[in-house]
């Protein structure tokens, strides 16, 4: 049992069921209902207490920290993020009005996308959003048109892909040259972009950026990441006597969902990255830039839980067995995505045997809704127990849909031994709120 509490802020009672941040969450499920999205705030700040002081110390002070928003957002995060004092990186208009709407200080905010529309662009500049992360040359061009509208001057930082392969899942490298995401440097093509930055007068280039990918456990590729962007920033140094003030690693760093991931040292990932970094400046001749990363999973990841309910069993002699549960894809989309794995407990009866190997699947008309295969649950559990499915803090309730007309959970925040609604669960009014 020991083995499958992946994170220390799991344990289990003595009525045997498993507890969240010290709370029951047999107890949470009959008080909020299921499924449920639970996330421990308290784990939250102590991860971004964490990020602030190992890159502090990595970095020697220069750093600045962007929660990347897309993992979880919702107006309770961003007010979290201001109370920790950290930045956020921002991926949409609807990403940016949650952030405004919920008090957060714009000006402390990175807006990425590659397709910024021209709306997208005149709605941060009303909202003074700090920077952008301008993705290629025709983006350069729509922020230069509406920052002269404005007789502004927009700081942006020039996305570039290193042309570096993480070696995690390809559907979340986004560090290749063969990217949707960013402008290569291997094809000469960063050279030009960044020439056109400093040729427009509404513009001010204020470093680079680049993001090879998600779930890393293998610092090496970082590594690599971090020394070919200093290589550029020093050729451009000596080509164009740009001094760059901010240099944006992107986040990425990788999280447990299962007994068998390895755990991440972030404080020591962090002090081998600034070391690497300072001796390669060092080498190339040039001061180290403010260091920025944009930490998102594994920030909330790990602070996360869903609680389903168990609704009919079926066994399929010579085939499966499989456990139903009253959430699936609409709530977790990410095995039908990416083949994700997850640990998945009966929180309601931890320490019953767990001598049955079924499927966990969803509720929907869809035969790829599947949880997770091969789980070992209890061979008794039945029809109202209770499942939970760990490390879900991060793009399940950002990635939540309304497939087949289901309301989206409710998200309930633990902090200090109690509990709070940050974002109601729907109602069957809200699904036809928009019908006309």
């Amino acid at each position: 049992m020991k083995n499958e509490l992946i994170c220390d802020n799991l344990s289990v009672n003595a009525e045997g069921h498993l507890c969240l941040a010290g709370q029951d969450t047999t107890a949470l499920a009959q008080k909020y209902g299921t499924p449920l999205y639970l996330l421990d705030e308290d784990r939250i700040r102590a991860n971004c207490r964490m990020y602030k002081g190992a890159a502090d110390a990595a970095f020697d002070g220069r750093f600045r920290l962007f929660y990347a928003s897309k993992a979880a957002s919702f107006k309770q995060i961003y007010r979290v993020m201001r109370e920790e004092e950290m930045g956020v990186d921002l991926v949409s208009s609807g990403e940016i009005f949650t952030a405004k709407e919920a008090g957060f200080p714009l000006e402390n905010a990175l807006f990425h996308s590659n397709n910024k529309t021209d709306e997208d662009i005149a709605f941060a500049m009303d909202c003074e959003v700090g920077f952008f992360v301008a993705d290629n040359e025709e983006e350069l061009y729509a922020i230069e048109r509406e920052a002269e509208r404005r007789d502004a001057r927009q700081k942006v930082l020039l996305r570039l892909t290193p042309g570096i392969d993480p070696h995690t899942f390809a559907a979340v490298t986004t560090g290749k040259v063969d990217s949707k995401f960013g402008t290569a440097i291997e094809t000469g093509q960063a050279e030009q972009v960044t020439k056109i930055a400093l040729s427009l007068p509404h513009v001010r280039l204020c470093g680079y950026h680049c993001h090879i990918g998600s779930q890393i456990f293998e610092t090496d590729a970082l590594l690599r990441a971090a020394d070919t962007m200093l290589s550029f920033i020093a050729r451009m140094k000596q080509t164009l006597g740009l001094v760059t003030e901010i240099l944006d690693l992107g986040g990425g760093l990788g999280v447990r969902y299962t007994p068998e991931d390895p755990t991440i040292d972030i404080p020591a990932a962090l002090a081998g990255l600034g070391l690497a970094m300072r001796r390669t400046a060092l080498r190339l001749g040039i001061d180290l830039p403010v260091i920025a990363l944009e930490p998102g999973r594994s920030i909330v990841a790990d602070a996360g839980m869903t609680l389903y309910t168990v609704g009919t069993r079926k066994h399929i002699p010579g085939y499966r067995d499989y456990v139903s549960v009253d959430g699936g894809m609409t709530d977790n989309i990410r095995h039908a995505l990416y083949g994700s794995r997850y640990t998945l407990l009966p929180a309601d009866n931890m320490t019953a045997p767990r001598d049955l190997v079924c499927t966990v699947v969803g509720r929907c008309c869809e035969s790829g809704d599947i949880l997770q295969e091969r789980v070992k649950l209890p061979s008794g559990i039945r029809r109202g127990d209770l499942l939970a499915c760990l490390t879900t803090g991060a793009y399940h309730y950002s990635m939540a849909s309304n497939y087949n007309r289901l309301p989206r959970p409710a998200v309930v925040m633990l902090a200090g031994g109690d509990s709070r609604v940050a974002v109601r669960r729907e109602t069957p009014e809200d699904l036809t709120r928009l019908d006309v």
